[in-house]
């Protein structure tokens, strides 16, 4: 199946910003990239408080601007829309005004935990977040070791109202039958809710948007329409229809079919 018009609300794809892209020159191949794959709207999320990167609000917007006018000079039918990936840390809500939400009003935060562990003090942040209004959104649970190896960890981030994004590559089996696996189960329990490429002009790091729709349609028909809407909605500030959710298989080392 072909999707047009997909909503991509996970892209490293400013140029020179973090490790997404190291020049305009390839953030525009990037983009060229992302249109072939039926991407519409990308929403740029250069990473944020992380050990390497500070981009501030104000830069990233102008940044944004700045690229939609290169992408308009180029006949480039994209349209760029400005976030972070804003990396879990104590001092985020000391910097809370400094986040740009995945969608204008900040009802969503694309948050990235760190990549072997899940923080303890993740609770009292959700519940921080939670009273300005503020949902989190999880980046890419299904490559987080620590929620690899206990993914019920999700389950009960997702009974306390938490949203989370799958990768495209997951989905399509780029980063293994491990991740995989994690990302099919995850979005079989209803704990992600959306689809996204965390496109790098790195190897191995592109969108991959199209055939992950195509394996959420081979595991259900309706997770196509409901993930691109859910995208929608996010990306817009609008509530997303709530799903049932149900606690995921734990994983082993070894598994038998």
């Amino acid at each position: 199946m072909k999707i047009n018009n997909l909503v991509d609300l996970h892209c490293h794809i400013l140029p020179a910003i973090d490790d997404g892209s190291p020049s305009l020159e390839a953030s525009l191949e990037l983009a060229r990239q992302a249109v072939a794959d039926g991407i519409h709207y990308i929403l740029a999320t250069p990473h944020h408080m992380d050990r390497h990167y500070l981009n501030h609000a104000g830069d990233v917007s102008a940044a944004v601007k700045a690229f939609q006018v290169e992408l308009d000079a180029n006949d480039i039918p994209l349209t760029i829309f400005p976030g972070q990936e804003v990396h879990l840390n104590g001092q985020l809500m000391e910097n809370v005004d400094d986040l740009l939400g995945i969608d204008a009003s900040r009802h969503y935060l694309l948050l990235e935990l760190p990549h072997e562990m899940v923080p303890s003090y993740l609770d009292e942040m959700i519940f921080q977040l939670s009273c300005k209004g503020i949902t989190p959104v999880i980046a890419h649970p299904e490559r987080n070791a620590k929620i690899i190896a206990e993914p019920q960890r999700l389950y009960k981030l997702a009974e306390d109202g938490v949203l989370a994004q799958v990768t495209a590559t997951s989905l399509v089996g780029t980063f293994g039958e491990q991740v995989q696996r994690t990302a099919k189960e995850f979005v079989k329990c209803g704990l992600v809710q959306v689809v996204a490429s965390d496109a790098h002009t790195l190897r191995n790091r592109g969108f991959a948007m199209t055939k992950a729709y195509e394996v959420l349609n081979e595991m259900n028909s309706k997770y196509p329409e409901r993930f691109a809407t859910n995208a929608r909605n996010l990306l817009n500030g609008d509530k997303i229809k709530a799903r049932r959710i149900e606690v995921p298989r734990k994983q082993r080392k070894h598994w038998l079919s």
